[in-house]
């Protein structure tokens, strides 16, 4: 027995070495993610507890959490055996923001200015259901074969698709959505929020408020050699600044999104590594640093939250978008982008027409070819907070096609001369996208 004892001692111990070296350090964003990801799949999209669970929760470390809601409060929490427990607080108008000990949840604060303007027309122009048209020039048989393969038959857990939608001349041509989710369905992005924040500076570059191709407007670097950093290689991501990003592990990137008050001080005060426009580095500390560079354009925060809404967002009918803020107030603009798959469908379709929306030009033409362009250190992957198809990454897919993309299969791709929008939202980073998408272009007769 005590033989036994000393070798169940021996085994605890070893077992606690383990867990501090290798997973206790990661408590404090396992439990930040899951708190987050509940709060906001819940009072965002109404999802119960379970399905999140089950499905936005379900990879690897975060489903060790024990989670709850309160829906009274408008919060949730998270732990992992008890300990590191995080939580996220939901405000309507601003979404979830995961929060810190120090943060003050009675302290006032200013949300967007939302306009939704009722429009007697169908999909996209206005709010009436979508036209049925069908097109001579379509297999519709190929077409809706390759949508029905791009989700999981029942009991299978490896594509994950939760929506599709194909938008061909303005008009849907196929649109399917997983069990538990519909056309009102609210889908994070991810990091297809990106090209939303760049979009921003396409407008205000329009408007004649703001030229990307000066040094980026921040104080703190006048002094040293990032004053030569343009705003413009900011959103090429080839600043030469400091940054990882790799989400097995603690990096800049989940110290910035799960413990961070302020998630665009975290890439401003990073040193340099390299000059400017020699080093193309993905840096989703980039973009929320471009997000205060926008805060910074505006007397008032309001303002700030405005404009995102009233010049972009509302003014393309994308009434369901939700950008949720961290505990400074400023937009998440890496990651945190929610929206129908309808509504991301109508962001495609702003770009596939030049930045023209029903007769009004948002952004000049000008500004698609911009993020369209590979910069020349990511090898024809990424243009201007865009991906690009441009090298060949997907063989059989166009190479006009350019792309927003987010963790886990989140897509809307973008083909200018076939008039063609796709949108893919899911779960898995494994999702055949080259097949899919060669697949629903290749349904088009020549």
């Amino acid at each position: 027995m005590k033989k036994f004892l000393k070798y169940f001692a021996l085994v605890l111990l070893a077992f606690l070495v383990y867990f501090g070296i290798t997973t206790y350090p990661k408590l404090d964003l396992i439990s930040g993610f899951s708190a987050k990801s509940v709060a906001s799949g819940h009072f965002i999209d109404k999802r119960p507890i379970k399905i999140i669970e089950q499905g936005d929760n379900d990879i690897p470390l975060v489903s060790l959490a024990n989670n709850a809601i309160n829906d009274a409060g408008k919060f949730a929490t998270s732990s992992v055996y008890g300990i590191k427990e995080r939580k996220a607080i939901y405000r309507e108008g601003l979404g979830a923001t995961l929060i810190n000990k120090d943060f003050d949840v009675n302290k006032s604060y200013e949300i967007p200015k939302r306009t939704k303007i009722t429009i007697n027309l169908p999909f996209p122009y206005g709010n009436n259901e979508p036209k049925d048209t069908v097109f001579s020039n379509i297999d519709y048989k190929k077409l809706n074969a390759t949508v029905a393969n791009a989700f999981d038959k029942e009991g299978e857990k490896s594509k994950r698709t939760r929506a599709v939608l194909v938008i061909y001349k303005d008009k849907i041509i196929a649109e399917k959505y997983d069990t538990n989710f519909n056309k009102n369905s609210r889908l994070l992005g991810w990091s297809m929020t990106k090209s939303i924040t760049a979009t921003l500076f396409g407008i205000l570059q329009k408007q004649g408020k703001f030229d990307i191709n000066k040094p980026a407007p921040i104080v703190e670097w006048q002094k040293d050699e990032r004053a030569i950093i343009r705003t413009s290689d900011l959103l090429h991501m080839n600043s030469g600044l400091e940054w990882e990003e790799k989400y097995d592990k603690i990096c800049d990137a989940t110290k910035m999104l799960f413990q961070a008050e302020d998630m665009g001080k975290v890439q401003l005060e990073k040193k340099a590594q390299f000059p400017p426009n020699l080093h193309w580095n993905y840096s989703s500390g980039t973009t929320n640093l471009l997000s205060k560079i926008l805060r910074n354009q505006f007397k008032t925060h309001q303002d700030y939250l405005d404009f995102w809404y009233t010049d972009l967002l509302d003014k393309i009918g994308m009434n369901s978008a939700l950008i949720e803020t961290d505990m400074a107030g400023n937009f998440v603009g890496s990651s945190y982008g929610w929206a129908t798959a309808r509504d991301w469908g109508k962001f495609g379709l702003l770009y596939l027409h030049k930045g023209n929306w029903n007769g009004e030009q948002l952004f000049d033409e000008s500004w698609v070819k911009y993020v369209a362009t590979p910069t020349n250190t990511s090898k024809g992957r990424y243009g201007g907070h865009f991906w690009l198809n441009t090298g060949g990454y997907f063989p059989d897919v166009p190479r006009e096609m350019y792309y927003c993309s987010g963790f886990q299969g989140q897509m809307i791709a973008i083909f200018p001369s076939k008039d063609l929008v796709i949108v893919h939202l899911g779960l898995s980073e494994k999702f055949d996208f080259n097949g899919f998408l060669s697949g629903v272009v290749g349904s088009f007769k020549k």
